[in-house]
């Protein structure tokens, strides 16, 4: 038997500009940048991590700012919307917050739980779920300008469209370990550790809807958590021998992470909790330097030098 798999690890996704992701992020949301690195794919292009003081699994929203490239395109065969658990009671402060950012003035009501839903400046599709301390006990980033009570706890969930559902709910089901709990109009609910925060994933069908593009203002792929290594390989050969195509293990330096599609095209990826944000800075430096993995270290100069600005302390970086 292969260990379950946990809640939502992290969500990356592809912003424009670099400077108005972070000025959002950490100044609209009140998350904390934990690192600042590249695309270890592309390392003229910064890779950057928000989420809780340390950076926990399960509060990530990372980002590949690509500024001059075009907006994506909605369709199917996509993260179309990431939900963030905040505090039951809360909704107003965000609602008046997040004002200028707002997709609908209206709260809606979804499984029992108030939703309100809006986008960052690149267009990404964003929802705010409010979730009882029972629920989420997660304090999330407590140094920001918003009140420890409003504060953002972590991932909540995530909604994919497909165009068909039936091939994708299988997999999560029968392969995966989600629990379907339900549905409401299109929308069907699967969860995996019923309980555990980031443990949501709606399933959507969008038979008519063009093949989405990946671009800016898209979300790039969702990973999920696993305990340690050993599990990762223990999946790695489930999901090969399930013929979903799965990468080898590749290093991120923070975690390591296996990537595989969805029968409805949605990139998922496994992600281990270890080792974190703070094998290379201290705690209370998290994100304050640009991080390189060592097999980059020696193109340093030259990275930082095709790197925008990054105003993130005061200073530009």
């Amino acid at each position: 038997m292969s260990a379950p798999i946990g809640g939502l690890h992290h969500v990356t996704a592809i912003a424009g500009d670099a400077q108005r992701n972070f000025d959002f992020y950490a100044g609209q949301l009140g998350l904390r940048l934990v690192k600042k690195t590249v695309n270890f794919d592309d390392p003229g292009t910064y890779h950057l991590y928000y989420g809780d003081g340390m950076g926990n699994p399960g509060t990530l929203l990372t980002f590949f700012p690509w500024k001059n490239a075009p907006r994506g395109r909605k369709g199917s065969g996509e993260t179309e919307a990431t939900a963030l658990s905040v505090p039951a009671g809360s909704l107003e402060f965000w609602r008046n917050r997040l004002e200028p950012f707002l997709t609908s003035k209206e709260t809606k009501e979804r499984f029992g739980s108030p939703v309100l839903s809006f986008a960052d400046p690149d267009g990404l599709a964003l929802e705010i779920v409010e979730t009882s301390e029972s629920d989420d006990a997660r304090t999330g980033w407590t140094g920001s300008d918003i009140p420890r009570e409003f504060a953002v706890r972590g991932l909540y969930g995530v909604t994919i469209a497909v165009r068909d559902p039936e091939p994708t709910a299988r997999v999560l089901t029968g392969l995966l370990g989600f629990e379907e709990i339900g549905a409401e109009g299109e929308r069907r609910r699967f969860v995996t550790q019923p309980g555990a925060p980031g443990a949501v994933i709606d399933l959507i069908a969008r038979p008519d809807a063009p093949a989405a593009q990946t671009l800016v203002g898209s979300v790039h792929h969702i990973a999920y958590r696993l305990e340690n290594e050993a599990a990762q390989i223990a999946w790695r050969d489930k999901l090969h021998d399930a013929g979903l195509g799965v990468t080898d293990v590749r290093e991120r330096e923070y975690f390591r992470s296996i990537y595989f599609h969805e029968p409805g095209r949605v990139l998922f990826e496994l992600a281990t909790d270890a080792p974190g944000f703070a094998t290379d800075e201290t705690p209370d430096a998290l994100g304050t330097a640009l991080k390189l993995p060592p097999w980059l270290e020696t193109r340093r100069a030259s990275i930082a030098g095709m790197l925008p600005a990054l105003e993130t302390t005061g200073e530009r970086n």
